[in-house]
């Protein structure tokens, strides 16, 4: 059965393989048929465009004729006049700051959004430090009575909002 099968099925597949070949030959006839009939039609009431030639010179004599001739420049003297006058007026060179003209280095916009936060953590810093010299002079040495009274004078206050 399963022999029968295949070889029913090689059969139709042959079968449409032919159809299709006879298909596209019936379509490859009417193409070159209407291209023949739409060519004789075309070529009477169409003609070519004439080759322009701008950086190209032509060596054959009938195609000179079609060569476009080189372009003139045009006077700009009244457009730079305009120019050199604006440019005449007196250019301050101290308000310039040279220091904007300068490039940027590669990590300023990295500083410039940590910026902020450094603020933050070096006054946070600072305050340990601090305390931590503070808690040492009050456990460690309380007869040094003179660096206690400079330590309470130089401590930062503390506020909320840091």
């Amino acid at each position: 059965m399963v022999i029968m099968d295949s070889a029913e099925s090689v059969g139709s597949l042959e079968e449409q393989a032919l159809k299709r070949k006879e298909r596209l030959k019936n379509l490859k006839r009417k193409r070159t048929n209407s291209d023949n009939t739409s060519n004789n039609t075309t070529n009477e009431t169409m003609t070519l465009p004439k080759p322009k030639f701008r950086s190209y010179k032509p060596q054959d004599e009938a195609l000179q004729e079609s060569k476009l001739s080189d372009a003139e420049p045009t006077v700009i003297e009244e457009e730079v006049k305009d120019l050199l006058e604006a440019g005449k007026e007196k250019v301050v060179l101290q308000d310039l700051d040279i220091t904007s003209l300068a490039p940027r280095k590669p990590d300023w916009d990295l500083k410039r959004d940590v910026a902020k936060k450094l603020e933050r953590l070096e006054r946070k810093t600072q305050r340990a430090i601090a305390e931590l010299i503070w808690d040492r002079l009050k456990h460690g040495n309380e007869d040094n009575l003179s660096a206690m009274i400079t330590m309470t004078a130089n401590r930062p206050t503390i506020t909320d909002d840091d």
